[in-house]
């Protein structure tokens, strides 16, 4: 019988029990499991890319990275995947698609091989931060709209980029949004992470000391969840406002995931 335990105390929740992923009734209670709490922890499943596939488009239509693609390799081995450099902007907290008109719904990640030291994924709710910022400092960010862009991210990790980098992430299309994001269900959270480039019309230096001060106040300890993978495990999450980043561990290790993103079908605002 579906059973599920909470893995913080302002979303996620460890679901075990499962017997049949294939099931109308369970995928009725896992999406509405994966709005109201977040993150889906399903431990030690050992999915094929068949199953995987399978639950996946359960949950929506899976993008395709490349055509006839559905299911992406994550890893910092370039001989494993040409997407191992671009990979490396993953250690910075972000949400995925923010350049997109309309982000991804949610992802389905599985654990192939761990790395011996390292690893991890944290996530931290960007509802949960919303919802617990007073109530003046809710007013002050009400109606600001913030750019994002590729280049914002990949600064994170190349902070004295060449020419040449410079132009290929200029080349990516940027995309503005609000900062605080109501949803057409009432449901608000805050759209920020390595992506949020700067507040539009906001001196640089004042712009930035509001979003980083917004990053951590969203990333702080009580609003935050941290799995440590187990070969076998699959985490499930909210996309859309669920901050997550991966932990650093040695490019040369054998960590292995693979990951199906489900498309979205609400825009920014």
């Amino acid at each position: 019988m579906l059973e599920t335990t909470a893995l913080a105390s302002s979303f996620g929740i460890e679901v075990t029990g499962v017997d049949d992923l294939n099931d109308d009734a369970v995928t009725a209670r896992l999406t509405e499991a994966l709005k109201w709490r977040g993150v889906l922890l399903f431990r030690g499943l050992n999915l094929d890319d068949e199953a995987q596939l399978a639950f996946a488009r359960r949950l929506g239509t899976p993008v395709q990275p490349l055509p006839g693609q559905e299911i992406m390799t994550v890893s910092l081995d370039p001989a494993v995947t040409r997407s191992a450099e671009y990979l490396k902007g993953t250690f910075s907290w972000h949400i995925d698609d923010t350049t997109n008109d309309i982000p991804a719904k949610a992802t389905v990640l599985t654990c192939r091989h761990v790395a011996a030291v390292g690893g991890g994924t944290e996530f931290a709710s960007t509802y949960a931060a919303y919802e617990n910022l007073p109530e003046a400092e809710r007013k002050r960010y009400e109606g600001l709209r913030v750019l994002h862009s590729f280049e914002a991210a990949q600064r994170t990790v190349y902070p004295d980029p060449t020419d040449e980098q410079v132009a290929r992430w200029r080349h990516l299309p940027t995309h503005e949004s609000s900062l605080v994001w109501e949803r057409r269900d009432g449901r608000k959270s805050l759209v920020v992470g390595a992506t949020a480039d700067h507040i539009v019309g906001m001196e640089p230096h004042e712009s930035r000391a509001l979003l980083d001060e917004l990053q951590a106040w969203t990333t702080q300890e009580r609003f935050c969840y941290t799995h440590d993978w187990e070969a076998g495990d699959m985490v499930v999450w909210d996309n859309t406002g669920m901050l997550h980043r991966a932990l650093p561990y040695d490019p040369s290790s054998e960590r292995l995931m693979r990951r199906i993103t489900i498309a979205g079908d609400e825009a920014w605002t």
